[in-house]
């Protein structure tokens, strides 16, 4: 029998950013959620995938190719940040963000193909903020964008959903899917925050009119608000979409307490998301880590997410 949930958790991702004590995006944040699984004892019930480097062909399912040789370039010479927009890098962040990529890819064939019922990829630098030509806000390849689009290319699915419940706007992952039908957005977001997009108002456009769903929330929203958006509207509309596969950017960002967001999730709203989203697939998920900068805060949150999906 296969184990229920999967976990990715490649090493090369810690590289990234490597001795920047003092940075939100810093290697320690990799650490406190691997801590924080085992404190709840998850670790031995979890499929330890592999680690493996996305190759330049997967990046190009949503990067353009002069996107990918500016920011190796600026890696490569040492530039402190990309070109392209405010993202901090340093001498292993290509490495690193090649096998963040990678670690998506590898859960999703672990779903897809019956190896595991849904699978959590603990990754660094996260994605959702980077757009098909820019990386931005923390972000240097969009991880979840090319996990779904490798999921229809590689193994055939058409319909790929794709839940963002970082206190940020995802705003990279709708830009590369907002005409696409194919892929259903939805996020649930602090407005007005950065990175200034996500209006109720941006759903989509000519066919996909409709398949980008966007939750603009004051600061002090929470478990009313964010879980109320997804049962109350996400949920039928999912139904309808009927999707092959979830994917979860799943930015712990909106817990209560984190120093980049002022939202008011708890431990158990975000296990009670995850239930929620479950429900979609009878569990068939892969969740991406994107934001969460206070460690404790991290550490538990990801527990809990963690819990639910391997109940």
């Amino acid at each position: 029998m296969p184990l229920s949930t999967a976990l990715a958790a490649d090493p090369v991702c810690r590289g990234h950013l490597a001795g920047r004590m003092h940075h939100s995006e810093r290697p320690e944040r990799f650490d406190a959620v691997l801590d924080g699984l085992g404190s709840a004892g998850l670790l031995e019930r979890l499929l330890l995938l592999d680690s493996r480097a996305a190759t330049e062909d997967e990046l190009l399912l949503c990067h353009t190719p002069q996107y990918l040789r500016t920011a190796k370039r600026d890696i490569e010479r040492g530039r402190p940040r990309l070109s392209t927009g405010d993202t901090d890098i340093a001498a292993h962040s290509w490495d690193a963000a090649l096998h963040a990529a990678g670690s998506a890819l590898n859960a999703v064939d672990a779903v897809v193909s019956g190896r595991a019922r849904n699978a959590f990829c603990n990754v660094r630098p996260p994605g959702h903020h980077s757009n098909a030509g820019r990386g931005m806000g923390f972000c240097l390849f969009n991880n979840v964008a090319i996990a779904a689009r490798y999921a229809q290319r590689r193994h055939g699915l058409e319909r790929v959903l794709i839940v963002d419940w970082d206190v940020h706007h995802g705003n990279g992952t709708q830009e590369i899917f907002y005409s696409d039908p194919s892929v259903f957005f939805f996020s649930s977001h602090q407005w007005p925050l950065y990175p200034g997009t996500g209006r109720a108002d941006e759903s989509g456009v000519g066919a996909a009119q409709g398949t980008t769903m966007n939750f603009p929330f004051p600061a002090g929203a929470g478990r009313e608000e964010i879980l109320g958006a997804v049962q109350d509207s996400l949920m039928p509309a999912a139904r309808r979409f009927r999707p092959d596969l979830v994917l979860i950017s799943a930015g712990f960002d909106s817990r209560i307490g984190d120093p980049l967001g002022r939202f008011t999730l708890t431990d158990g709203d975000f296990a009670d998301l995850t239930r929620t989203v479950m429900e979609l697939m009878d569990g068939r998920v892969v969740s991406v880590l994107e934001g969460g900068y206070s460690l404790e805060g991290l550490a538990s949150a990801a527990a809990a997410h963690v819990g639910a999906l391997s109940e």
